[in-house]
């Protein structure tokens, strides 16, 4: 038997891989795939006004965007853990990287999602970004001290910032979402501590599922209800047959 192909998501926020890469991973575990889920923080601090106002203390807060990322990604049918390495700022250690790294060797994906490397709204989301491709180089070499083999090359996917045109994003991979996008909605759904996303991340996928007909094939001015998510590839793809 073969094994399942595996899907590793860093978010730097609870509520990140959500709004970002939820098809994405509702996808593979349609497919029988594992996918899991590494939120470096619960996005207490600056992710979490309404709870704020709403007096809650910072371990309230936390509990509480525990509570909904889990829900979410129970929806997606995917694994999570939480490092709880604090947010705003998110700061960048050796010691962090290193559990990233013991993440990839143990899991051994065959796909990454994370955030692209510019954000000028949130310093934390590329320094997730930094921490993940870092770790995923460390976890090759075969004399980094971290338990399981040396990890291969799994491609990178950047998943859509919230403001791309000042993130320096340019898609050149659109995932159609369609047959699972009941299942993205019902995770955002569970984030009720950021509700004002939910709508603009629907009307976001529409946009990019007319993007992505618009690019596969003779289909132009073609009614259609396509739901799309936008990525860039870091690392050349690697094939024998152009497509």
């Amino acid at each position: 038997m073969t094994t399942p192909r595996t899907l590793l998501v860093i978010s730097a926020h609870a509520g990140d891989f959500v709004w970002r890469a939820a098809g994405a991973i509702a996808l593979a575990t349609s497919r029988g795939e594992r996918a899991k889920v590494v939120c470096l923080s619960f996005g207490e601090r600056g992710e979490s006004a309404k709870a704020w106002r709403a007096g809650h203390s910072l371990q309230e807060i936390k509990a509480i965007r525990r509570e909904e990322a889990q829900n979410a990604a129970a929806a997606l049918g995917a694994e999570i853990e939480f490092l709880d390495a604090g947010d705003y700022p998110l700061l960048e250690s050796r010691e962090l990287v290193d559990r990233l790294v013991r993440v990839y060797r143990d899991l051994e994906p065959d796909v990454v999602l994370t955030h692209p490397p510019a954000d000028p709204y949130n310093g934390d989301h590329p320094a997730a970004a930094r921490m993940a491709l870092q770790a995923r180089v460390l976890a090759q070499a075969a004399g980094y001290d971290a338990p399981g083999e040396p990890l291969g090359a799994p491609p990178v996917f950047f998943f859509e910032p919230h403001q791309p045109e000042q993130c320096d994003f340019k898609p050149d991979v659109l995932l159609d979402i369609t047959p699972v996008f009941d299942k993205k909605r019902k995770a955002m759904e569970c984030l009720p501590a950021q509700q004002h996303m939910w709508d603009y991340y629907t009307d976001l996928a529409k946009r990019r599922g007319v993007q992505l007909k618009r690019n596969a094939g003779p289909n132009l001015g073609l009614p259609h209800a396509t739901m799309g998510e936008a990525y860039m590839r870091l690392y050349p793809q690697v094939t024998d047959v152009l497509a």
